[in-house]
């Protein structure tokens, strides 16, 4: 009996797997093993509660559509994969995995593709299964250029014959297979195998890592719940049933204090964590999309929700070619800016929301309970940390954010923090700096009138005037103690000047550039 291992990497979702479809059609396998193997650098709690998730899902699902389960494991993967071999008791012919453009991740692969070769054991890489673009094909080609923005993609879309005249993607068929067969006995011969057994999470023990992890964190915080199952669910709430939503979103107007009504919900899909995860697949949002494309008044890229899948398409492309991509030395994509030393007060004050600006503190704070924030709050509060006002190196916050959000992408998380920390060419003008005490007129689009948002992540100033809480320290004395919130004792004095700072740096930055 012939079996092939199943290695899911960047999806965790049986829609749109092609490994699941070439193993049900190949006439060499006999059976499957599903195996995910979970990465180690991965500490941030809503971050592995969400991949907690996801898993215990995909392993549900495989057992009701196919009778199989998910080998669930942590360690190293060339190990976890020997193991596995040495203990089926069959004959291994064949890994699938899906590609990722990760430096590591392609390090992995190639080191275990070498060392199956002497095993006799096939390795099959499927391309572009968490991205629409083969990533691989599209960076090789002879012509290619790299793109600086959404009208360089189109051009990429274009010329690559992605799209059909419709608005759907041409290879857009996403079956599920109909039946896919694991052998039982053997599944069960690894799991009791002693090599194997070291490198073994079994559900019951996810399932307690997961409550154990959410109770620390407070259940009523954990917001967006992993999985397959909640991620097609969250696709028909937010885009299938919502047609002029689709037609007329236009990404930089939507409120980033989320919906009045509830401060937890998104105004925009909220799917990112279910497409970075491989929860979802970026393909059937595309198709999804493109089906209620009204070509009257459907909103053109970038501001469109296809434009906002092609920046993301874009990051991956960049990411892929771009030297040094995650870094700020030798990185062709980033203009070599003298920050300040690393300064630990600095950093921990925005780290954990007490910076004294209300709106950085709230967005820090939401992505500390939830990991997740708008766009639009992430431009802020990067802005802050960097060129606006104190000065530090992009760096810093991207490894909080990589640590922090659900929706953490290594391409995509990299390219935004480039992006606004305005060292990359496709930056905004470096003296674009947000104003971290928005008003009503502020592109952070905010609400103030009622200033919920505000109010439910720094409880503190719930009391507030909404005159006076984006910037409280300038309430009078008798406001503050009617608010039962003092300036400097229960709420902090902003730790930096907000003007003489972006002054300051603006000049700075500035001065940097004259000397390349």
């Amino acid at each position: 009996m012939n079996t092939a291992i199943i290695w899911f990497r960047k999806i965790i979702r049986i829609h749109d797997n092609p490994m699941l479809i070439w193993a049900e059609s190949s006439q060499e396998i006999d059976s499957i093993i599903p195996i995910y193997i979970i990465d180690e650098n991965i500490t941030g709690v809503n971050r592995l509660n969400f991949l907690y998730d996801s898993l215990l899902d995909l392993d549900k699902n495989l057992k009701e559509k196919y009778g199989t389960k998910l080998l669930i494991c942590s360690g190293d993967s060339s190990e976890v994969i020997e193991s596995i071999i040495e203990g089926t008791g069959q004959k291994v012919t064949s890994l699938l995995t899906d590609y990722c453009s990760e430096p590591k991740s392609r390090n992995d692969v190639g080191y275990i593709i070498e060392n199956l070769i002497s095993r006799e054991v096939n390795t099959k890489v499927f391309p572009a299964v968490s991205t629409i673009l083969d990533i691989e094909k599209i960076t090789q080609m002879k012509h290619f250029k790299a793109p600086k923005s959404t009208k360089n993609m189109e051009k990429i879309f274009e010329e690559n014959v992605i799209i059909s005249p419709s608005g759907h993607l041409l290879d857009g068929e996403l079956p599920e297979p109909d039946n896919i067969h694991s052998e039982p006995l053997v599944i069960e011969s690894i799991i009791q195998s002693e090599q194997f057994s070291k490198f073994y999470i079994s559900v019951k023990e996810l399932q307690k890592k997961n409550y154990q992890l959410r109770s620390e964190k407070g259940f009523e915080k954990s917001y967006f719940l992993g999985g397959e199952t909640e991620a097609l669910k969250r696709l028909k709430e937010k885009i299938t049933e919502r047609p002029d939503f689709v037609n007329n979103f236009r990404k930089p107007s939507t409120y980033s204090t989320n919906n009045i009504e509830n401060p937890m919900e998104p105004t925009t899909t909220g799917l990112s964590p279910y497409i970075s995860n491989g929860c979802l697949s970026v393909k059937l949002v595309w198709n999804e999309c493109a089906k209620l494309r009204d070509i009257n008044q459907y909103t053109k890229p970038p501001e469109s929700l296809h434009g906002q899948l092609m920046f993301r398409e874009m990051f991956y492309l960049l990411s892929r070619i771009v030297e040094n991509w995650e870094d700020d030395l030798d990185n062709s994509n980033c203009k070599p800016i003298k920050w300040d030393d690393y300064d630990r007060e600095k950093i921990r004050a925005w780290e954990t929301g007490v910076t004294g600006f209300p709106y950085i503190d709230a967005m820090m704070r939401q992505l500390d309970a939830t990991g997740w924030m708008h766009h639009l709050g992430r431009h802020a509060v990067s802005c802050f940390l960097t060129r606006g006002q104190l000065w530090q190196n992009w760096k810093h916050g991207r490894d909080i954010f990589e640590r922090k959000l659900i929706d953490a992408d290594w391409a995509v998380n990299n390219g935004n923090w480039l992006w606004l920390a305005g060292v990359a060419p496709f930056s905004m003008p470096y003296y674009r700096v947000y104003n971290p005490c928005p008003d009503s007129k502020s592109s952070l689009n905010v609400e103030t009138k009622e200033a919920s948002f505000i109010r439910y992540w720094i409880p503190e100033l719930s009391l507030y005037p909404s005159k006076y809480i984006f910037e409280p320290h300038l309430a009078p004395l008798e406001i503050q103690k009617l608010s039962n919130c003092i300036i400097g004792e229960d709420y902090p004095f902003p730790i930096i000047n907000r003007k003489v700072s972006r002054k300051e740096n603006i000049s700075k930055f500035k001065e940097n550039l004259q000397k390349l």
